[in-house]
């Protein structure tokens, strides 16, 4: 990543006090915590028929209209985006309360999202640990640098960074070759994975990517042998590239907005930054439903054992959730110019406000 050109990883300080008034929230956030498993197993099964249904509905299509096929695969990729958010839920533990059905149930579902459960989780774990910390800036977010460290970089480099920060590179190119490509490779995981964290040995990430693998091949070939090889690149290609462009639009308005958190490690700490440094993306319902309320990223940032279906009930129990770093659509268009973080104004600037 171009990050690693740059940003140091230093231990992480022993600081994570906060202030009262986000641990007076996170209490009331933590009694949210916890599955149902009646919910939770409604959701699951709902969801996978519908995406099956729609799914079978735009392969039968294509026969008759294009215009029809794609109707369908439109839904099914927002069908898919509620499946990953379901995979992520299983991820923190918050989807069931056995352990086990949530590392099964997740690693199933990567085969339909292709990401590979295992290594997946421990990453996004990684980005829940660090997420605002200047001097811990790792795997599992937006590589993002500040006004001074850019100003630092040779123009290559700054270059780079601006081809990096693009929409069109970052978010409309760079996220399908992700997901449909960088999560099939176990090279491609960060060598500060290893060093800094220690929480995946490279054995166990290999196979977790490689089986992901395996599962795909076999899944997509029978796929293939019931309706034809078109289908995989007709439907499920569309599907897959239309769902990673819904993940990662959604991943990177959670974060880069102009009013985000960002200190350095002696000043961060986890609670103001999972407060402070996630906003509140709202959504019309059908959109909430469809993305499973995470744009509600602030509450899951500050409690991840929340199940994506009790946030919405925790954010109407405290009205004040509602207020914090919100976000409309219009609003989310806005952050596509912020690119750095200006250590001295405490908020991300474009690069003509520097």
């Amino acid at each position: 990543m171009i990050a690693d050109t740059y940003i140091a990883m230093p231990a992480a300080s022993a600081q994570t006090q906060a202030s009262p008034c986000s641990l007076d929230i996170e209490r009331h956030c933590r009694q949210y915590s916890g599955a149902s498993a009646l919910r939770s197993s409604l959701q699951l099964v709902l969801t996978l028929i519908l995406y099956s249904a729609t799914f079978a509905l735009a392969v039968y299509a294509q026969s008759y209209s294009l215009l029809a096929s794609w109707f369908f695969i439109v839904i099914a990729g927002g069908l898919l985006t509620k499946i990953f958010i379901i995979q992520h839920d299983c991820g923190h533990g918050s989807f069931f309360r056995s352990r086990d059905a949530n590392t099964w149930v997740g690693r199933a579902l990567s085969v339909l999202t292709v990401t590979p459960y295992d290594f997946w989780r421990r990453a996004h774990n990684i980005h829940h640990a660090t997420s605002g910390d200047l001097d811990r800036r790792s795997i599992g977010g937006i590589d993002t640098i500040t006004v001074s460290e850019y100003k630092a970089l040779s123009k290559r480099m700054q270059l780079a960074y601006r081809i990096y920060r693009n929409p069109l590179v970052l978010i409309f190119i760079g996220t399908p070759l992700y997901v449909l490509i960088g999560q099939r490779l176990p090279i491609n995981v960060p060598t500060h994975f290893y060093e800094d964290y220690k929480t995946l040995p490279a054995a166990a990430i290999f196979g977790s990517i490689m089986s992901t693998n395996l599962a795909i091949v076999v899944f997509y070939g029978l796929l293939a042998a019931a309706f034809g090889f078109s289908v995989l690149w007709t439907v499920c290609l569309p599907v897959l590239v239309l769902t990673s462009w819904i993940g990662g639009w959604l991943f990177y308005v959670q974060h880069q907005f102009e009013d985000a958190y960002w200190q350095r490690n002696e000043d961060w700490t986890a609670k103001e930054s999972a407060l402070m440094g996630s906003s509140y993306y709202k959504l019309p319902k059908i959109m909430q439903w469809f993305t499973g309320s995470i744009g509600l990223h602030h509450i899951h940032h500050l409690c991840p054992n929340i199940p994506n279906y009790k946030l919405q009930e925790c954010m109407d129990a405290r009205p004040e959730l509602g207020t914090i770093n919100v976000l409309t659509f219009r609003d989310s268009l806005k952050c596509l110019h912020l690119k750095l973080w200006c250590e001295d104004r405490q908020k991300l600037v474009g690069f003509g406000e520097i």
